[in-house]
């Protein structure tokens, strides 16, 4: 049941590249271009490259990204550990973004609302 939702997802973001590309071919084309470049081989191997698109993914909390990239990390040879450890950071992540604005902005609403005499 979850999957064939996700794959429904995944298709529904085909088909609308597929209707952009209809429109805007130069944009789909460079921006195919842009990605394939960006997760290219580098001094990041392309398998580190989706676990950081995996965790950021995570933390945006874009569905579909999130598949697409557990799914190409497997395929760049990520084991079930390192995948699940990038889950883990981005959870992390997560957390520290939360905490980091409760103790400076939220603290600082406090500080004005209810300033110490």
């Amino acid at each position: 049941m979850v999957q064939s939702v996700l794959n429904e997802k995944v298709d529904a973001y085909k088909l609308g590249v597929g209707h952009m590309n209809e429109a805007l071919p130069n944009v789909v084309e460079a921006y195919n271009a842009f990605t394939a470049a960006c997760f290219a081989d580098g001094q990041l191997s392309r398998k580190h490259k989706q676990l950081v698109a995996l965790g950021i993914a995570l933390f945006a909390n874009n569905e579909v990204c999130t598949v697409y990239h557990a799914t190409e990390a497997v395929a760049a040879g990520a084991a079930p550990q390192e995948v699940l450890e990038a889950v883990a950071v981005a959870a992390a992540v997560g957390g520290g973004h939360s905490m980091s604005q409760g103790v400076t902005r939220v603290q600082q609403v406090l500080e004005k609302q209810f300033p110490v005499q």
